[in-house]
């Protein structure tokens, strides 16, 4: 096991056809500690899958370097970097059985003399005679008890024999899983993994894949679109766009306290619900005609901004259906969501037109063009400045919610 660093490291690929150069990342530096289940997350272009790629050796970083422990890796072959990759379309060899694709980077791992490759070609031959006749190769019997042992780990054992052609999706995974556990790397890198698995597969191998790490604490770097395996599988998400880390933290810092808009958009679904405001003291807010309580770090904070526009964000459990009063919101029910244990309303509010989402309770009746009135809670306001970033929190009340990163 290591921690792995990225340490300022760019990365642009040349101009093509008379385009200009495109910048993937941007001096960017990142740390990930030993053992640590790291999520990456981001648009598509931002640069997770490059990242990924950088570690592994598939590309070179055009600046900056990447550390393996205390080892920098930049300039060492793939072979030499001690990671191993599960990639999205799981890559096994088609003429190879699940035995042989789990054991393909054991027999590679080093230099062997021609009399050892001799030794070992006919201990392969030979397996299926009687013992009398089998040829014995040391390194071959230890690489056959670690398949074994992966494929026991991760429920192959009585698929060895087969080829890939002959497994489902979630078997292909669960191979290419193994191929990686097998060599026992300091880093685990995985790249959309689950995404070509259905719902159902995808919950139960997402569930193996956190239980497998656990067990084997390797450090794990884990690139995902999906917003159920970013907050349920990482110790921490690390959130890119256009090549720059927005924020790093863990997945209820970057749900509750979002460093910038971005992340207010990007993390939880749906995402933060974005309102013009305007402060109009400590604790007070205007939206509309409406005048909004606000409790909490960032109260106090707000005396010093009186007067200025900021953007306002709630998240969908912060807003309550409630009787009809002058300081609550009036809306229109848009369109509704049943989701089985909640509902998910889409509200037009009538001042402003501003379009909100709601959680209600799956009893509640309301058909669209239904009239609710939406009272906000005033802990659940997170506010941005003209430039998109968050609010700074008052030093005397930092305890109450993460330091954001200065990027």
């Amino acid at each position: 096991m290591a921690e792995v660093r990225f340490q300022q490291v760019s990365k642009t690929y040349p101009p093509r056809r008379g385009s200009d150069p495109v910048e993937v990342l941007q001096q960017l530096d990142l740390q990930i500690q030993d053992g640590e289940f790291l999520v990456l997350v981001g648009p598509s272009g931002c640069g997770k899958s490059t990242l990924l790629r950088l570690l592994a050796g598939l590309e070179q970083p055009s600046g900056g370097e990447i550390y393996v422990g205390n080892r920098p890796v930049s300039q060492l072959r793939p072979a030499q970097r001690d990671v191993a990759m599960v990639f999205q379309s799981y890559a096994l060899y088609p003429h190879l059985t699940v035995a042989g694709n789990i054991g393909f980077g054991l027999r590679r791992s080093r230099n062997r003399s021609a009399l050892q490759q001799l030794q070992d070609s006919l201990h392969l031959a030979s397996r299926r005679l009687p013992r009398p006749l089998q040829v014995r190769s040391p390194r071959e019997e230890r690489i056959a008890t670690r398949i074994a042992e992966v494929a026991e780990t991760l429920e192959l054992d009585h698929l060895l024999d087969r080829l890939p052609k002959e497994l489902s999706g979630g078997q292909k995974q669960r191979v290419a899983l193994g191929r990686a556990i097998a060599r026992a790397p300091a880093v685990f890198l995985m790249d959309e993994p689950l995404s070509n698995l259905d719902a159902k597969l995808r919950t139960g191998t997402r569930t193996q894949i956190v239980e497998l790490q656990r067990r084997l604490g390797t450090t794990t770097l884990y690139v995902t679109h999906d917003q159920v395996e970013a907050m349920t599988m990482g110790h921490r998400i690390a959130v890119l766009n256009a090549g720059r880390l927005q924020q790093l933290g863990t997945p209820m810092e970057l749900y509750q306290w979002p460093a910038n808009l971005f992340v207010a958009q990007f993390i939880g679904s749906p995402p933060m619900n974005l309102l013009p405001v305007q402060v109009l003291g400590a604790g007070q807010l205007q939206l509309g005609s409406r005048r909004l309580t606000v409790e909490g770090a960032l109260a106090e904070g707000l005396a010093a901004r009186t007067g200025q526009d900021l953007t306002g964000g709630l998240r969908a459990e912060h807003f309550r259906l409630a009787p009809a009063t002058n300081r609550n919101l009036q809306a229109e029910v848009s369109h509704s969501e049943a989701l089985g244990n909640e509902q998910l309303l889409t509200c037009r509010l009538e001042e402003g037109g501003h379009l909100v989402q709601v959680r209600v309770g799956p009893e509640e009746a309301l058909p669209p063009g239904s009239t609710v009135h939406l009272d906000v809670d005033p802990r659940g306001w997170r506010l941005f400045d003209g430039a998109g970033e968050a609010l700074p929190l008052p030093p005397a009340t930092a305890g109450q919610g993460p330091l954001l990163p200065r990027l």
